[in-house]
Parts: C-alpha cells; structure tokens; sequence
C-alpha cells in the first residue's frame, strides 16, 4: 500500500470502471466524490452507525464535502479510497478523505467531508450517540471499533 494510507483505520479497493471517464479521457470529477461515499460508508458499516439507524432513526447525513483533486485518473486502475475521523463534535464528525492511484503509485484527490448524525424521524440534527463516539476512538485507535 501507499505510504500515505498509515493513519488511516479504513481503506478500500476500487477498480476506475470505463465508464467513469468522460469526454476529456480521465475520471469525471463527480467520481472521487463516490469514491470517497464508499469509504465513507464501509467506515460507519464498521462502527455499527446503520444497524443503529434502523432501530433509533438516527444516522449520518451529509452536510458538506470539498475535494483538491491531484492527478487525473484514467482507465485502467484500481484506487485505494481511504478515510479518517479528524474531529468528533457534539452532532457531527469531520472525516478526511484520501484516493490513492494503484497504477501510479499517486494520491489522485484528498478532502473533508462533515457528516451530522441526523433524526430522521423529526427531521433534524441529534446528538452523536455516546456508543458511536466509543467506537470511533476504538477505530481510530488501532482497536477496532465494531461489536
């Protein structure tokens, strides 16, 4: 793996599909921002955020998310798509994103996403339950992180 994945507890593979690049010949932008979505996803799979929302209603929401993009991708390729928790607030985490090129051995995109833990059921932003806050510190740690 790239050296800049350490420090990272979540790392996935993603083969670049034909289909991602566009006219120019290199993966549409809208693409790494679903690279990152996997990442982002296979992180609270594994700390138990969607088995929680469907007995709480409470689950991640998306309030923001940038992306400085570094090398074009094309096909074919695989990346490592790859995430962290930076910051925990009250309501909301601060997740740093990473795409690293296989063939290239480069960082093709790195950002930062802010995802609220939201109430669905009412329709507004909640408190990150405490359970999820452990598990993140286990994750982040080294520890793991899931039941």
């Amino acid at each position: 793996m790239h050296e800049r994945l350490a420090g990272y507890p979540v790392v996935i593979e993603i083969p670049v599909a034909w289909g991602e690049m566009d006219a120019f010949q290199h993966v549409n932008n809208i693409v790494y921002l679903r690279y990152f979505e996997s990442a982002r996803i296979a992180y609270f799979e594994h700390i138990g955020f969607a088995p929680r929302y469907a007995q709480t209603a409470i689950g991640p929401i998306l309030g923001s998310v940038q992306c400085v993009f570094k090398f074009p991708l094309t096909y074919p390729d695989t990346v490592w798509s790859a995430v962290r928790i930076a910051e925990v607030g009250a309501d909301r985490v601060t997740m740093e994103h990473l795409v690293v090129s296989q063939r290239h051995g480069r960082v093709a995109a790195e950002g930062q996403g802010v995802v609220v833990s939201y109430d669905y059921s009412v329709g507004r932003k909640a408190p990150l339950p405490e359970e999820l806050r452990q598990r993140i510190a286990a994750l982040e740690s080294g520890g793991g992180g899931s039941e």
